[in-house]
């Protein structure tokens, strides 16, 4: 398993941990290589901001004796090409998936560069049905396989984390349990938690040089913010529970994790218009407008449990993780060579 980093709480990262897990109860042993990360063999060329990218002796030497490769986001996203070039390379005529989490057309910056490589001996796999339909039209046959969750996680310690970040049980706590990035959309999430009288909390760090104007919206802010995780740490179930509410205000994600993880923990969502929401919505998950603060201020007011009730059924029938294995034996059959 191939990425540019792993073993992290991206989205990427995170999938790629299911996947190996489901892969290992269908019998494999699974190594990670990565530019980043707790992994087995770690090529820092293989990061997103690496100078230069590894060699493909480096990279052969890696993959070497391996029967399967899963190639992560890294020939999707073109975030460092040199690096996706020499495990294209690498991987040419071998039995290989690539797993994409994003399209390079999918963001603004980048819809100018070359879609991923392909090989007779790939299978293409997507995350959602929007990704797939446009491989398909650029000539890229691929399965889509949405991510998957544990539809009745452990719950997490919701006094413990409110008091270390000193938040009041009467005081609504609004979670984005996302990084910061401009297509995070924070300055949606800031006004709707001002709207609402309550703190917002960003569980993730700035990245891609947004640290700046994440600084600016905080200090602009109209309602108190809580950046990080407590002093002592937190689980992501310890997040969620400590909340009132998740905020998804995104203007673009490939999947959106939080989307269908607070369904699992029962917990009321705010969603932002991203197409792919669409795709998810259609499923029947009863989801709040991140733009329309009345309808989840009368929620929060009146908690009815039975839209958490139905949010956490349709993420059991359709993103289930006990689900996933079978889904990728039926993935792993279309993989040429195999």
């Amino acid at each position: 398993m191939v990425s540019f980093r792993l073993g992290g709480g991206d989205g990427v990262a995170v999938e790629a941990a299911k996947w190996s897990g489901a892969l290992g109860l269908l019998g494999w042993t699974v190594r990670t290589v990565a530019g980043g990360g707790p992994v087995d063999a770690l090529l820092p060329g293989l990061a997103i901001e690496a100078p230069e990218p590894p060699t493909r002796a480096e990279v052969e030497q890696a993959l070497a004796g391996a029967d399967l490769v899963i190639v992560e986001n890294l020939c999707s996203l073109p975030l460092n090409a040199a690096a996706a070039a020499v495990v294209a390379a690498a991987c040419a005529g071998r039995p290989t998936v690539l797993h994409h989490h994003d399209l390079p057309w999918q963001r603004p910056q980048l819809a100018h560069l070359a879609g991923p490589p392909d090989d007779a001996a790939w299978a293409h796999v997507t995350i959602n049905e929007l990704s797939r339909a446009e491989l398909a039209g650029r000539g890229i046959a691929a399965t889509r396989v949405y991510n998957a969750f544990d539809p009745d996680p452990p719950q997490g310690d919701r006094a413990m984390v409110r008091a270390a970040l000193g938040i009041p049980e009467d005081v609504s706590l609004l979670l984005q349990p996302t990084r910061a990035l401009a297509r995070k959309n924070v300055a949606g999430a800031i006004a709707l938690a001002e709207a609402l009288d309550a703190t917002y909390w960003l569980l993730g760090p700035a990245e891609d040089g947004y640290g700046p104007e994440l600084e600016r919206l905080v200090t602009g802010a109209r309602c108190p913010v809580v950046l990080g995780p407590p002093a002592g740490g937190c689980s992501i179930a310890d997040a969620y529970a400590a909340c009132d509410a998740v905020l998804l205000p995104s203007l673009w994600e490939g999947f959106g994790n939080p989307s269908v993880e607070s369904a699992t923990y029962r917990r009321p969502l705010a969603i932002g218009p991203y197409p792919v929401a669409t795709e998810l919505a259609a499923f029947g998950f009863e989801w709040f407008d991140a733009a329309d603060p009345m309808p989840l201020a009368h929620w929060l007011r009146q908690p009815d449990p039975c839209l958490l009730a139905h949010n956490q059924q349709v993420a059991a029938d359709h993103f289930n993780l006990a689900d996933l294995p079978a889904r990728l034996s039926e993935v792993l059959q279309r993989v040429p060579g195999l």
